[in-house]
């Protein structure tokens, strides 16, 4: 895989890393629990056919310690709303996996202008007692692998530490991925979105890992449910919560035949 380009937008003081590769109409992606540590293959299938943009989340790998700053849920979406802005996304297609899909979903219920069409790869934001989600931050480190994708192997490869990293740093900064994703999803990433999906204008596509075991798999129709526009339900075979890494060919075809 060739390197994206590597630029920098600036949220409450702090900078965000912003990887940019492909051409065509561009596509934004917010990327789900962990964080993008190191560019992975379904980027490199958007960007076959679209001018992929992918900002680093604030705490998240490549996103400095802006987190910090955030202490609301309003202060989440207000500085998401700014990388919206900042990196030219606004009115663009926009997919979101996992913490990041919800904050998908969020931009497309506030902000209807800023989102063309929406892609959501099991987000967070709901929470069913009679399903209750896993907390993957009360999890052992040995048991997120499995937690997080169907083949423990993609997760471990996405969070090994790449080449010339400090061996002291890096389990520090993705200590502060999580921390940054608990900051904004604590408890177990019910924001009750469900009272701002009806305000969803875009066509939209809720994807779902067939062995998620984070969020039970009946959450993507709960979401479908709740927003009022056009939405489609898919479910991907052989695919955990993180559905994009497990099968990055099979997760892009389906987000792109959507997208149009």
């Amino acid at each position: 895989m060739s390197e994206p380009q590597t630029t920098t937008v600036e949220v409450n003081g702090f900078p965000c890393r912003v990887w940019t590769k492909g051409s065509g109409p561009k596509l934004g992606f917010l990327a789900g629990f962990g964080g993008l540590p190191r560019w992975v293959p379904f980027l490199d299938a958007l960007a076959k056919s679209r001018t992929v943009i992918v900002p680093s989340l604030p705490g998240y790998p490549g996103g400095a310690q802006g987190h910090t700053a955030l202490d609301s849920h309003l202060d989440w979406l207000l500085a998401v709303r700014q990388i919206v802005d900042k990196t030219g996304l606004a009115g663009a297609d926009l997919v979101g996996a996992s913490v990041g899909g919800s904050f998908a979903a969020e931009m497309a219920a506030l902000f209807p202008g800023h989102v063309r069409k929406l892609a959501l790869i099991a987000p967070f934001g709901l929470f069913d007692e009679a399903e209750p989600a896993a907390d993957p931050w009360a999890q052992r480190k040995d048991n997120v692998p499995a937690l997080m994708c169907a083949d423990p192997k993609h997760w471990e490869a996405l969070v090994a530490p790449p080449e010339g990293a400090n061996s002291i740093e890096w389990p520090i900064e993705m200590t502060r991925a999580a921390e940054a994703a608990a900051r904004a999803f604590w408890p177990l990433g019910n924001t009750k979105l469900e009272k701002r999906l009806p305000l969803i204008e875009a066509p939209t596509l809720v994807l779902w890992g067939e062995a998620d075991r984070v969020l039970p798999p009946s959450y993507a129709k709960k979401f479908a449910a709740g927003i009022d526009g056009a939405t489609r339900v898919q479910t991907i075979p052989n695919a955990g919560h993180l559905a994009y890494l497990d099968q990055p060919e099979a997760v892009a075809k389906a987000v792109l035949g959507h997208l149009g």
